[in-house]
C-alpha cells in the first residue's frame, strides 16, 4: 500500500511538470531581423525616413531617405510602441560609425518635444573619435564641464547620460564600425548597465542621490525627466548611420 501511494505521488508530480511548461526566463524579441512591427517614430504612427531592414539588421542611413521625404518634420527617434515596460531586462547589439552618436531610451512617454525630455538614456557614442569630429566646446562650457573640447564621462558610452558615468576601468568598448552589445537591467531597487558582458554602472533610481543629480544638472528645468516608472523603449537618431540587431526584452 505504501509503495502504491509512493508511485502515485511520483506520477502526479510528473503530470504536474508537464503542465508547468512556461520558462522561468522568457525573452521577447522586439526586433528579430524580419519585421519592424511595433516600431514607429516618437509621437508618430510609422517609421521615420531613413530606417530599413538590411541583412536582418535595423539600419539608419541618410541615403535611404527618399526625395518625397525631404520635408519630413517629425521625430527621427524610434520607439517600440506596442507595449510599455516597467521593470525589465533589455539586450541590444549595436554598431555606430566613426563619430557616431545614439542612445538607448527607456520609460519613454509621448506628447513631449522629444523623448529625451522624459526618458533616461544609455549612451552610445564613439568615445575615441567623437570629439575629434564634432565641436563640443560651446555646449560643454555652458554646462560647466572641465576640458570642454573632450567628451565628459557623463557623455561617454554606457553612461546614464548626464546623470551617472560608466566605470572606465570596466569598459571594453569595441571601436567604431564593430559590433557591441549592451544590457539594461531595470528594477525600482537597482539599475544595471552592462557593456560587452561586463557590468559598468549601477545606481538606485529615484534615490536621494538620483534626485540631487537630476535637479542640479541638464534636467533641472525638465520636471518630467525620469519620473515615469513605465514606458516604451527606443533609440535616438543623431543623424549618423546606425545598426541594431537581436533586440530582446523580458519583464522582471
Amino acid at each position: 500500500m505504501i509503495k502504491a501511494i509512493f508511485y502515485l505521488i511520483i506520477i502526479f508530480s510528473l503530470v504536474g511538470c508537464q503542465f508547468n511548461t512556461k520558462p522561468v526566463e522568457y525573452w521577447d524579441y522586439v526586433f528579430d531581423g524580419s519585421s519592424t512591427d511595433g516600431w514607429r517614430a516618437y509621437n508618430g504612427d510609422s517609421m521615420p525616413p531613413g530606417w530599413k531592414i538590411i541583412g536582418n539588421v535595423l539600419t539608419f542611413n541618410t541615403t535611404q531617405i527618399l526625395e518625397e521625404d525631404y520635408d519630413y518634420k517629425g521625430s527621427r527617434d524610434i520607439i517600440y510602441g506596442a507595449e510599455a515596460f516597467d521593470d525589465f531586462e533589455l539586450y541590444v547589439e549595436w554598431k555606430i560609425p566613426m563619430g557616431g552618436n545614439s542612445g538607448i531610451l527607456y520609460h519613454i512617454r509621448e506628447g513631449y518635444g522629444g523623448a529625451q525630455e522624459v526618458a533616461p538614456e544609455y549612451q552610445l557614442i564613439d568615445d575615441e573619435n567623437y570629439a575629434l569630429i564634432h565641436d563640443l566646446v560651446d555646449y560643454n562650457m555652458s554646462v560647466g564641464f572641465e576640458n570642454p573640447s573632450k567628451l565628459h564621462p557623463l557623455q561617454q558610452t554606457a553612461s546614464d547620460y548626464a546623470m551617472f558615468p560608466a566605470d572606465p576601468s570596466k569598459k571594453e568598448l569595441n571601436p567604431a564600425g564593430e559590433w557591441n552589445n549592451s544590457r539594461i537591467i531595470f528594477t525600482q531597487e537597482k539599475v544595471e548597465y552592462w557593456l560587452n558582458g561586463k557590468e559598468v554602472l549601477s545606481f538606485v533610481p529615484w534615490s536621494e542621490e538620483w534626485y540631487k543629480k537630476k535637479n542640479s544638472g541638464k534636467w533641472d528645468n525638465l520636471p518630467d525627466y525620469g519620473k515615469f516608472r513605465s514606458g516604451f523603449i527606443g533609440f535616438q537618431d543623431h543623424g549618423s548611420d546606425l545598426w541594431f540587431r537581436n533586440i530582446k526584452i523580458k519583464k522582471l
